[in-house]
């Protein structure tokens, strides 16, 4: 939600309750002319009315919400929402004997009482004053946040989606597509199995972009198998055995992680490799452990021939992603030196 309109929500909510202890005070002192009373009046309700209210308010919008409710601590925050609440009405208490001992405004309760004995009555009701504007605080911090989900979601779908519509694309490239056909066709006379086995892989890479693609987490197995099939295509088309070193350190167990994360790098690094014929011109290694997962992909090329771009598939539009997907739970490091170049992501497990 645009800032300017969070504002206003918050103006308006504030301009209707004083709007309603204006109401309340006129009502309440209509048959009054003396005008010094009703300031004084003016300025002991709107003490009254207004301190409890603000500092409730916005305890539970800052603090209240998303230490707790966000999280799903409801008795924790009933406990601290109470707390608060208390604490707002002594506070406001205090305040007001300030003022009225100092002068600035008289006690205005009548008969000649004491103002002192009826302080547990005031600070109870400005307790209450305060739970009902920290109510309206989670209400409208609740608010603020679905519809923040929400464009997130849309956000994140409509970014999805030309991923995918980018990743099909690429990997139906004609001249890329067409060449993994041949270079099966041209096995099929040498080996009919392993052409037999190539062809599966390929048909398994197609299922897995149209339909796998679409789920929010797939299991990091598919992205690994994926990954694995792919290379194993791509070696079709050289007979250096070295030309790629693919690695995993650590359990996969049953761990998730979003669909299209590693594949759009390790894509590049076979688009922009220059010389199959060196040894481990692309190595990928993936790391897994207890708190995250790691790709590490490098790639050597020779920058007189194709210098590798910064931009691209795996950069601009992957970052744009990963900031949707696991805002503040990655890390993505790209380093372009040396004919060398070398992408490090780590994502966060959970």
């Amino acid at each position: 939600m645009k800032r300017p309109f969070v504002i206003l929500l918050h103006v308006g909510f504030w301009a209707c309750y004083f709007l309603l202890v204006f109401i309340a005070l006129g009502l309440y002192y209509r048959s009054h002319h003396d005008v010094g009373r009703l300031l004084n009046a003016l300025y002991s309700v709107l003490l009254f009315a207004a301190v409890p209210s603000a500092l409730c308010f916005y305890a539970y919008y800052y603090f209240l919400f998303p230490r707790y409710l966000q999280k799903k601590k409801i008795l924790p925050a009933i406990f601290v929402g109470l707390l608060m609440a208390v604490l707002a009405g002594v506070v406001s208490y205090i305040l007001i004997r300030f003022f009225i001992e100092t002068g600035r405004i008289y006690d205005m309760d009548e008969g000649g009482r004491n103002g002192r004995s009826t302080a547990l009555q005031t600070i109870v009701v400005m307790t209450v004053i305060g739970l009902v504007s920290g109510g309206v605080a989670l209400v409208m911090k609740g608010f603020i946040t679905w519809f923040n989900e929400i464009k997130l979601k849309e956000t994140l779908r409509e970014k999805n989606h030309e991923m995918e519509l980018q990743l099909i694309k690429n990997q139906f490239d004609p001249h890329l597509f067409f060449n993994t056909i041949n270079n099966i066709d041209s096995l099929i006379l040498k080996d009919a199995v392993l052409a037999s086995d190539y062809l599966n892989k390929l048909s398994d890479i197609i299922r897995f972009v149209l339909y796998e693609t679409r789920a929010d987490k797939i299991p990091l197995s598919k992205e690994i198998e994926y990954m694995e099939k792919y290379i194993a295509l791509q070696k079709i088309r050289t007979a250096n055995e070295t030309y790629v070193h693919f690695s995993i350190t650590g359990t996969v167990g049953d761990k998730l992680i979003a669909p299209m994360v590693f594949i759009p790098f390790v894509e590049n690094a076979f688009k922009h490799t220059t010389n199959k014929k060196v040894e481990n011109a692309i190595t990928i290694h993936i790391a897994i452990d207890d708190t995250c997962v790691r790709l590490t992909c490098t790639n050597k090329y020779d920058s007189k021939m194709a210098p590798q771009a910064h931009g691209g598939l795996g950069n601009e539009l992957i970052k744009k992603r990963l900031s949707l997907i696991y805002p503040g739970k990655h890390e993505l490091v790209v380093d372009n030196d040396n004919e060398l170049y070398c992408v490090n992501l780590a994502i966060q497990h959970g």
